[in-house]
């Protein structure tokens, strides 16, 4: 029987939280543990689950390892999240769990969202990663955010624990939630995001401390993760249609080329840095076969 460990960490997210409470209460299939590690905020979030952990039985509030944060600092940048997380599974026995998710606190859940997770992991035993779209406010509208069927957002994704295991957790640096999906590829796991799952982001992706910061904090990953200069620039091209239009392209290429110049820390693995090429090339190849006229051979 599957049984589940959801952790949320969360920094001074009072004004989301609630929401993505209720809506995990409210799940069809609701976690088995969920710890919300709270990384030190000012604006009553650990008050605020400690009530509601009152009339939610599977709901705890821990703390995650007090740092001296400032309010000028990029949290994302410097793998907050990620060390949150990895505090929460201290002296705790994954062999009581099957499966391991991440939820962001401004993420507001629809209710069988758990429930066809788990399901598609039952329907395919080589599934170790898996995830939905998220929904973005467009004016009145939720529009879903658009990314590869391959990529799960950090903000919404489940492991197996056989998965989770595998790939060694969840790095504590910039780009985790690309990197963690690449190693249970290269470990023969297939990864996936399922586009009839969505859920609303009420904090679009990328804009925490600024719109442009977030495009050049995704530069930046591209460095760290190992992509080459050649896909970037291809890539930019794409950022740039995304809003500020122009702006955007420009900032994720800062981005990439400032961590290049400063030496920022990558990926050293060589046989990630193989993988990764390789997919890359598969995928350039893929979407210029698209394109080709038919009978072009």
């Amino acid at each position: 029987m599957a049984r589940l460990l959801l952790i949320t960490p969360a920094r001074n997210e009072a004004a989301h939280l609630e929401r993505t409470i209720r809506a995990v209460a409210a799940q069809t299939r609701r976690p088995d543990l969920w710890l919300v590690v709270d990384d030190g905020s000012d604006d009553g979030t650990p008050q605020l689950v400690a009530r509601l952990a009152e009339e939610i039985p599977f709901l705890e509030l821990r703390q995650a390892p007090s740092r001296h944060a400032v309010a000028e600092e990029d949290g994302l940048a410097l793998a907050a999240e990620a060390i949150a997380f990895n505090a929460a599974l201290e002296n705790l026995d994954l062999a009581g769990f099957t499966h391991i998710g991440k939820l962001d606190a401004d993420v507001e859940l629809p209710p069988e969202y758990f429930e066809r997770l788990l399901s598609s992991f039952a329907a395919d035993p080589q599934l170790g990663v898996v995830g939905g779209v998220l929904l973005e406010r467009n004016g009145r509208d939720w529009e879903p955010t658009k990314i590869p069927v391959h990529h799960v957002r950090g903000a919404l994704k489940l492991y197996s624990r056989e998965c989770f295991e595998a790939i060694g957790g969840i790095e504590e640096r910039l780009g985790w939630d690309t990197i963690d999906e690449t190693y249970a590829r290269m470990l023969g796991f297939k990864t996936r995001s399922l586009p009839e799952v969505t859920a609303r982001h009420h904090r679009p992706v990328a804009t925490r401390g600024g719109t442009l910061r977030g495009r050049a904090r995704h530069g930046q990953c591209a460095y760290i993760l190992r992509y080459d200069a050649w896909w970037v620039i291809l890539r930019s091209f794409k950022v740039a249609l995304q809003r500020p239009s122009i702006l955007s392209g420009i900032a994720f290429l800062y981005g990439y080329f400032e961590a290049l110049l400063k030496a920022q820390p990558k990926v050293e693995d060589e046989r990630y840095r193989e993988f990764v090429r390789e997919e890359l090339r598969s995928r350039l190849f893929a979407a210029s076969s698209f394109f080709r006229p038919s009978g072009a051979d």
